[in-house]
């Protein structure tokens, strides 16, 4: 079986060859200057770009070509394919997928949109490879994550209002005052998109507004805990270490987040991964 993912799971070219899988870049440019993502000292070095760049950098989704490619050696291998792409709330990656389904002719294809990106599209990722080397089919796997997937959920905290701005999604004005005043969004990956839970005033604020939706959702112990940083590894480490004590946690994975969603956050973003658990779920409706 081929699997299949773009580089917003932040995965690196070493993992993915250790895990048996493809990935499909989303392009990072900086003028005509494209950056790799391919290690995660690719991962630093888009940040410290970004800090030093007045304009965001420009993304742009895989190309049907790209995966016609992959779809193309699988045919000839009689392989099964099964693709795990970015949210469709955020890029229109998946589509390009199945264009080129549809191009290639190929019956043996299953494309899946992860609804996640960055931790919990990794984990997805990951599940999926385990699931194969355990001999199960595509269609087993591709059943098995589009329960999983409406169980995840992404949450973070973004350090500056900065990038916001040169995204043109706040006003200049609205940026310098919340920079001035130490105002954290805490962002979710909700329904596909990406949302506002709320702002806090510091770190430590922040913190506790991601430690509440932990709480809230009643996380599921059965799934690790995934925990991202944009750059800086040593409070991504702290705010794990905290987290972990403060729940008791067992599973706890720290994991760095590149430029594909970094582009918008930017540097010095932690997150959490949340898996809710089914009794809070059913509560919930």
């Amino acid at each position: 079986m081929k699997i299949i993912t773009d580089s917003a799971a932040d995965i690196t070219a070493q993992q993915a060859e250790n895990m048996k899988i493809e990935i499909v870049p989303i392009r990072i440019q900086f003028g005509t200057r494209e950056c790799p993502m391919d290690t995660e000292e690719d991962f630093d070095d888009f940040f410290r770009q970004l800090q030093q760049s007045r304009e965001l950098p420009k993304t742009s989704q895989p190309s049907p070509r790209e995966y016609l490619r992959l779809f193309s050696e699988a045919q000839q291998a009689d392989e099964e394919v099964l693709v795990i792409t970015l949210s469709s709330g955020l890029s229109g990656t998946i589509n390009a997928a199945q264009l080129a389904r549809s191009i290639s002719g190929y019956e043996k294809i299953w494309i899946l949109d992860s609804e996640q990106a960055i931790t919990t599209q990794r984990y997805l990722v990951e599940r999926a490879a385990a699931l194969r080397d355990e001999g199960q089919d595509a269609a087993q796997i591709a059943e098995y994550l589009s329960d999983l997937r409406r169980k995840m959920t992404v949450c973070g905290m973004l350090d500056t209002l900065t990038y916001l701005k040169m995204g043109g999604r706040i006003p200049a004005a609205l940026a310098f005052l919340g920079n001035t005043l130490h105002i954290k969004p805490v962002i979710e990956l909700k329904d596909k998109k990406l949302v506002m839970l709320g702002k806090a005033r510091g770190r430590k604020s922040a913190i506790q507004c991601l430690w509440k939706e932990f709480e809230e959702k009643k996380p599921d112990d059965s799934h690790p805990v995934y925990f991202g940083y944009t750059l800086d590894r040593e409070f991504g480490q702290e705010f794990m270490e905290m987290t972990r004590k403060r729940y008791g946690l067992k599973n706890c994975r720290l994991v760095p987040v590149g430029g594909v969603i970094g582009t918008h956050v930017g540097p010095s973003c932690i997150a959490i991964s949340l898996f809710i658990n089914s009794i809070s779920m059913r509560k919930s409706i």
